[in-house]
């Protein structure tokens, strides 16, 4: 390229390029990786959510009790989502950091990072089968494969990205040290993909190892945290990197921009709200020979007995927006994400994954009455998770509030009180219906549904609870100070008289 080039703020992956390094970038083939990147993101966001589908179609046949042979079959299954959940999320997290490093992309890399996409895409067939068959090894080994083919081509990604510098972030393609920084990061990016083939291996003779192992895929960049600080414990600290590596560092532990974790979680949320509506579609269509024989010709009648269907359907949508709403709401009030309250947001959305297998048990009411107190208590606790983790974010962020949270959002802030009312009304709504129903089971479905009711209500007048709430605290606080004239009144007589 001819010409000096203006220097960009690459490593975020935000932002728009200049329009004459944009011209620049076109004339020698490459462009920017932000539309690359917002494209991954979308996808790796369906692929992880669509993990709760093997869940939510378990067959239970209506003459089946929920009990316990089933009860396991749906918490292994559960058990199995939430780690392949975030290790799709672990893939994402690590994908993101590595187009920070890749500031832009040609042919060769667009068409890499489509082979990763597609190996990640497969992964829900690779879930399905460990689902079906957890204890045979072939669901184990094509899942271990998939990850490692992952940070294979992850790893060419990087080794192509260095031949040709001229697609690094700026920073690095000026480094000195481009040789030290790709030692680095594939050293990073192949740690999980080694872990997967050690899983590999042991799941031929010993599976529970291989899920182990797979689950510390999961917290790998906490426990190279943890064994650094027992490190620097033991032996001492580090000596301190030149200056020139101090520019840049690419760590699987350094906490996510907020913009794409907010981009990811808008996505998860965007795909859950969807899927709800697909068993809508695809169960609850009424066959025409079926409107004849059984319903003597009447649609409506047809589809009056899908009514519990319905009812399932518009409650847990309401769920999914609202929880979207409170997680828009907190996110609107903080600054910065911090690594817990990264894992912690991870969490909730897994969670959140969930709630289309808490739609199939609520609206499976109909068909098994019998199993409604348990139905209803596994949706209690998969909404009370995916909420309590949203007031877990909230608490982490308090505790440094000074460099995570908006001012208005702090202890004694405007919005302090409103934000705090938003995030416990799902909390304390799921575990009160759920402690409901242990006292009053035979209202199981009645209580649940008055949930499903009474939560929006109270979202939409909350702000004005709170601010009576406040008013009144304040009004009672005025109370209980006595007046100033009555104060120097009460003290006079004890005070010497003025000479």
């Amino acid at each position: 390229m001819s010409g000096p080039r203006t220097p960009e703020p690459a490593l975020d992956g935000q932002g728009a390029s200049p329009t004459g390094s944009q011209d620049e970038d076109m004339a020698d083939g490459t462009q920017h990786s932000h539309r690359m990147l917002s494209f991954s993101d979308a996808l790796l966001s369906i692929i992880a959510t669509v993990m709760i589908l093997p869940v939510t179609h378990t067959e239970i046949s209506p003459e089946q009790e929920f009990d316990k042979s089933v009860q396991k079959l749906l918490a292994t299954r559960i058990a199995v989502y939430l780690m392949t959940f975030l290790i799709v999320t672990a893939a994402w997290a690590a994908h993101t950091r590595l187009f920070q490093v890749v500031g832009k992309i040609d042919d060769t890399l667009a068409l890499l990072n489509l082979a990763c996409m597609m190996t990640i895409t497969f992964l829900p067939f690779t879930f399905s089968l460990m689902v079906a068959f957890p204890e045979v090894p072939l669901g184990i080994l094509l899942f271990c494969v998939c990850v490692m083919a992952v940070g294979a081509v992850q790893a060419l990604i990087v080794v192509y990205a260095f031949h040709f510098p001229h697609l690094l972030s700026p920073q690095i393609e000026r480094s000195a040290h481009r040789a030290l920084y790709r030692q680095h990061i594939l050293g990073i990016i192949l740690r999980g993909p080694a872990l997967c083939l050690a899983a590999a291996g042991f799941s031929f003779f010993f599976y529970p190892v291989s899920y182990l192992l797979m689950a510390t895929v999961i917290f790998l960049p906490y426990v190279s945290k943890a064994a650094g600080w027992c490190r620097a414990r033991l032996v001492g600290p580090r000596e301190p990197p030149a200056r020139s590596l101090e520019i840049f560092t690419f760590d699987l532990h350094e906490p996510l921009s907020k913009e794409r974790v907010e981009a990811f979680s808008d996505g998860v949320y965007a795909i859950v709200a969807t899927l709800l509506i697909l068993d809508i579609c695809e169960d609850n269509v009424p066959d025409s020979k079926d409107v004849k024989e059984k319903f003597h010709g009447s649609l409506v009648a047809a589809l009056g007995a899908s009514g519990p269907h319905f009812l399932a359907y518009f409650g847990s949508f309401a769920t999914v927006g609202l929880l979207w709403f409170a997680h828009h709401s907190l996110f609107l009030h903080i600054r910065k994400a911090t690594q817990p309250m990264g894992l912690l947001n991870t969490l909730s959305l897994a969670f959140v994954g969930g709630l289309p297998l808490a739609y199939q048990q609520t609206s499976a009411f109909a068909r098994r009455p019998h199993d409604e107190l348990e139905s209803v208590r596994v949706s209690c606790a998969i909404i009370f998770f995916a909420s309590i983790f949203q007031f877990a974010i909230w608490t982490t962020a308090l505790l440094q509030e000074g460099e995570t949270l908006q001012p208005s959002a702090r202890f004694g802030g405007r919005e302090h009180a409103f934000m705090l009312a938003k995030l416990v009304l799902y909390p304390c709504a799921s575990l009160l219906a759920f402690a409901c129903t242990c006292v009053l089971s035979r209202f199981s479905t009645a209580i649940f549904h008055a949930m499903q009711i009474a939560v929006p209500f109270a979202f939409l007048v909350s702000r004005l609870l709170v601010r009576l709430a406040l008013a009144g605290l304040r009004g009672l606080r005025g109370l209980a100070r006595p007046a100033p004239g009555a104060a120097d009144d009460a003290q006079s007589p004890l005070l010497p008289a003025p000479c």
